[in-house]
């Protein structure tokens, strides 16, 4: 009966052990899209963003290039396939339950575009202002989102 009991024990302290040393897992959701100062309407992918678009931005409309998504451990690191030769490659260095620290590393054409450090609230969405994409006056941004 002892034996059992301790073997019980050791079991339960085990698992939590086990649990405790797991890493924890942050989705991400990399959103490449074009910005104009053409008046026009928005892709409609884009509405729940677009209020944060054009306030940090400051660009009338909004088209969805291409999105990737990834879970990370975190600490971690994993790659973004966004679309049009766009990768964000993100490293998670910790994460409380409220706030996510990460690097960025923004590519396209062969080239780093960016290179940051962000403290991701989960859910709410980063904006990351990018290069031109043509030579009309459309840049490319990209929107981040952790959960």
């Amino acid at each position: 009966m002892k034996t059992i009991r301790l073997a019980l024990l050791l079991a339960v302290f085990g698992g939590l052990a086990f649990a405790a040393l797991a890493a924890e897992r942050i989705s991400f959701q990399g959103i490449l899209i074009s910005a104009s100062h053409a008046v026009g309407q928005s892709d409609r992918r884009l509405a729940p963003y677009e209020p944060t678009l054009r306030n940090i931005l400051r660009f009338q409309s909004f088209k969805f290039r291409g999105d990737d998504s990834a879970s990370l451990e975190v600490p971690g690191s994993g790659s973004l396939m966004i679309s049009d030769g766009h990768e964000l490659v993100v490293t998670t260095e910790s994460a409380d339950g409220k706030s996510i620290h990460v690097k960025v590393r923004w590519t396209g054409d062969g080239r780093t575009l960016m290179n940051t450090g962000l403290v991701l609230r989960p859910g709410v969405p980063a904006v990351l202002g990018g290069p031109p994409n043509t030579d009309k006056g459309e840049v490319y941004a990209v929107i981040l989102i952790g959960r």
